[in-house]
C-alpha cells in the first residue's frame, strides 16, 4: 500500500494580479517526486458581499498536473478584480485504476485580488475610442448637487468644493475606485442648444465654472474608466489632474494618460490668434464623468436652478457595470 502524502504546509501566495496569481507551499522532496496532480480549492471571503459580476459562482475546485512551484493560477471567468479568495491545496497521485491518493487539505489561506493593470486600462480605452463619437464644443464644466450641499459648501467650507472618496461606480477593478480624491463635474452639452442639458439625476442646483479653470496646459488629463448600466448608452471616466500634483503623481503609473490636444473625448485647443479663446470639446456619444483632483471655490464660477427635472433615476452613484456588455467589458475580471 503506498505510503499517504503529507499535508501541504506553509502555504504563501505571490504575483497577485486582477484575474491571476501564483501560489506555491512546502513539501517532502519525496512527495514532490511522487505528486502528479494538485487540487486547488478557491472560493470567496466569507461573509462578503458577493461580486455579482461573475460567470460562475465559487467556489472551484481546479485539477492541475503537478508543476514546479510556485505554479500560476490565472483565469477571468473564476477571478475578479479587488475580491478576497480563500485557497486551500491538496497534492496527489494518480492510480493506475484512475483514481486518486490525495493528502490532506492545507490550511486555508486569503489574498485579495488587485486593480486593473495599465495594460487592461489600456483594452478599455480602445473599446471606449470606439463609440466617443464626433467632438462637440463646450464652454463649461457643470455640477449638479442639492442645496444642502452648496449651503455646507459656503458655511463649512469657506466656499471651497473639497475633493471626496471617488465611490465604486464603473468597473469593479479601476484603480481609482475608492483610492482617488476629487470633484466630479460633466460636460456633455446638448446637439441643439450646444448648453448643458436642462435635466440632472443629481440635484436642482447646478455649479458652472469656465472650461479654462479646470481645462488647461498645465493640467493633465487621464483614461480612467468606460462602462455601462444595463442602457445603450455609455460612460467614459476621464480624470484631470494638475502637473505634479498628488492626484498627477496617484494616476501616472496607474491610468494611460490622454493628449490635451488629440484625443477623442476630451479636448483642448490653445487660440491661433490673440485675443481668441482657446478652443474646448467633448465626446459626443458617450457621457463623460470628469474628477478634478484639487478643492474648487464656488467663487471661480455660479450655482443657478435648472430649467428642467431632477432624474433620480439615472444616477450614476456606486452603478455597477452591466457584465454581459460587449461593448465595454474586456476579457478580464469585471
Amino acid at each position: 500500500m503506498d505510503a499517504p502524502l503529507s499535508t501541504p504546509c506553509n502555504i504563501q501566495i505571490c504575483e497577485v494580479t486582477c484575474d491571476s496569481f501564483r501560489i506555491m507551499w512546502d513539501m517532502t522532496p519525496e512527495d514532490t517526486a511522487r505528486a502528479t496532480h494538485f487540487f486547488i480549492d478557491l472560493s470567496r471571503k466569507a461573509n462578503r458581499d458577493p461580486n455579482r459580476f461573475k460567470h460562475r459562482d465559487v467556489p472551484t475546485k481546479l485539477v492541475a498536473k503537478a508543476v514546479p512551484l510556485p505554479m500560476a493560477v490565472r483565469g477571468h471567468w473564476f477571478l475578479s478584480p479587488r475580491t478576497e479568495y480563500c485557497v486551500a491545496v491538496q497534492t496527489a497521485v494518480r492510480q493506475p485504476d484512475g483514481d486518486y491518493l490525495v493528502s490532506e487539505w492545507s490550511q486555508v489561506v486569503e489574498f485579495c485580488t488587485g486593480d486593473y493593470a495599465m495594460e487592461h486600462l489600456q483594452q478599455l480605452l480602445d473599446k471606449a475610442k470606439g463609440s466617443a463619437g464626433r467632438l462637440l464644443k463646450f464652454s463649461v464644466f457643470y455640477r449638479n448637487q442639492h442645496p444642502d450641499y452648496f449651503d455646507y459648501v459656503r458655511k463649512e467650507c469657506g466656499g471651497l468644493m473639497r475633493p471626496a472618496l471617488k465611490d465604486t461606480s464603473g468597473s469593479h477593478g479601476s484603480p481609482i475606485s475608492g483610492k482617488l480624491h476629487g470633484v466630479f463635474f460633466s460636460c456633455n452639452t446638448e446637439f441643439d442648444t450646444g448648453l448643458p442639458p436642462k435635466d440632472s439625476p443629481y440635484g436642482p442646483l447646478r455649479f458652472q465654472i469656465p472650461a479654462g479653470h479646470l481645462l488647461n496646459p498645465n493640467i493633465c488629463l487621464y483614461f480612467a474608466d468606460f462602462y455601462c448600466m444595463y442602457t445603450a448608452y455609455h460612460y467614459v471616466v476621464l480624470v484631470l489632474a494638475p502637473v505634479g500634483s498628488e492626484g498627477d503623481a496617484f494616476c501616472r503609473t496607474r491610468l494611460p494618460m490622454l493628449d490635451l490636444a488629440s484625443n477623442p473625448f476630451l479636448t483642448y485647443t490653445a487660440s491661433q490668434r490673440p485675443g481668441e479663446e482657446p478652443l474646448y470639446c467633448h465626446a459626443s456619444d458617450v457621457i463623460l464623468e470628469v474628477l478634478f483632483t484639487e478643492p474648487v471655490h464656488l467663487d471661480q464660477g455660479g450655482v443657478e436652478q435648472i430649467s428642467g427635472h431632477q432624474l433620480m433615476s439615472l444616477t450614476t452613484a456606486n452603478a455597477k457595470k452591466d457584465p454581459s456588455c460587449k461593448v465595454c467589458n474586456i476579457s478580464v475580471g469585471r
